[in-house]
């Protein structure tokens, strides 16, 4: 039997979304490999086992701290040679089990996006901070993805080494070109009229995705611009009702989550974000690569990929009327939405997976011996 590798994270779909060449590349290379996941349990392509953890949000939970006892005790069991631990919660109480054992194997935890910044209120940043300095002597290796993230571990030492990887590469091969037949089809099927300036945001509803500041926007804005927010959550109804109550139920379109969105890029004339705080988000990403011009919110994640008047447009985080602005300078200029859709598609090029895979692999095969096959 080979060396063996674990993933964790707070949810399964978080593995199967970002994670899956990596499982496959260490399983090819003769690795056993296991996933460790909080939320819905969830077949992982490429683990030999995954192991359900009682993972919640609140990080007081004592559920967490139960989660952390059954990962000190198979990791003890197992003796893996490398855990790569992703997602700030599942991190945090991975390399808390690790906390003061002997031997333990080399760890990798990959910051999809802390969830702080310097806008973040005083207490909250500094506990979150903390869970971060506490862990930080378990963190061989912290890999960042944005530039405000990277320079906050090198100033805080949240890890033995820390370095800066363009995401985890997203896999464009996957999204085709749906014909014009069918996109129309699809705008009948919602009841979007063919002529309407159409806005995707895909996302889970939550405070932190803020999709309210849309809403509120789309107040502001010609009858013919319709919102599409797609994704579940606990604030999906909040925000149907909020629709209603600001008289846009019929302009604002809720669809659920959507695994495959080619068809709906393929639909929308724009891509829009109202996030509080980012990683490298995956919906920007793809939403530029399928040639939408963006208009996002100006945070950590959102700057990091796009620049201002050039690449897409930025707005200041909540301010609806500002959000509104940017939208209407796209609805009205289609020489403005073809230049930044354009430099768009180049800037996202280079998140592609097959040319972000060797960084990270490299990163992988950095903590290992030479003996280990890599």
């Amino acid at each position: 039997m080979g060396p063996k590798v674990l993933f964790t994270a707070s949810t399964c779909s978080h593995i199967l979304n970002f994670h899956l060449p990596y499982l496959r590349a260490f399983q090819e290379r003769g690795w056993t490999v296991h996933a460790a996941c909080g939320g819905p349990p969830a077949d992982i392509p490429f683990a030999e086992t995954v192991w359900e953890l009682p993972l919640e949000k609140s990080m007081g939970s004592p559920r967490n701290f139960q989660a952390a006892g059954i990962l000190r005790e198979k990791i003890n069991a197992e003796e893996y040679a490398l855990i790569s631990t992703h997602t700030s919660l599942a991190a945090f109480f991975t390399r808390l089990a690790l906390s003061g054992l002997k031997r333990r194997p080399m760890v990798m935890n990959m910051v999809h996006g802390y969830l702080f910044d310097d806008a973040t209120p005083f207490l909250k940043r500094q506990v979150l901070l903390a869970a971060e300095r506490w862990t930080a002597p378990q963190t061989d290796l912290l890999v960042t993805m944005t530039r405000w993230d990277l320079e906050a571990a090198r100033r805080y030492r949240l890890g033995r080494r820390v370095v800066h990887i363009p995401g985890v590469g997203v896999d464009f091969s996957r999204f085709t070109k749906p014909d014009g037949r069918t996109v129309r089809a699809l705008r009948r099927e919602w009841e979007i009229p063919e002529d309407a300036f159409v806005l995707l945001y895909p996302a889970e509803f939550s405070r932190r995705k803020s999709q309210f500041v849309l809403i509120k926007a789309m107040a502001a804005l010609p009858d013919r611009v319709v919102l599409v927010l797609a994704g579940d959550g606990a604030l999906r109804q909040d925000c149907r009702e909020l629709a209603g109550r600001l008289g846009l139920a019929g302009r604002v379109v809720f669809p659920g989550h959507i695994r495959d969105l080619s068809l709906w890029y393929a639909m929308a004339d724009a891509a829009v974000s109202a996030s509080r705080i980012e990683g490298l988000p995956f919906n920007i990403m793809e939403a530029m690569h399928a040639g939408l011009p963006v208009a996002a919110s100006a945070v950590k994640g959102h700057t990091d990929l796009i620049a201002d008047g050039e690449t897409g447009l930025l707005y200041p985080y909540g301010d609806s009327a500002a959000c509104a602005a940017a939208i209407l300078r796209l609805l009205e200029s289609e020489s403005l939405r073809r230049d930044l859709a354009g430099r768009g598609q180049e800037e996202a090029a280079q998140y592609a997976l097959d040319r972000v895979f060797p960084a990270v692999w490299a990163q992988y095969c950095s903590l290992l011996p030479e003996e280990i096959p890599v």
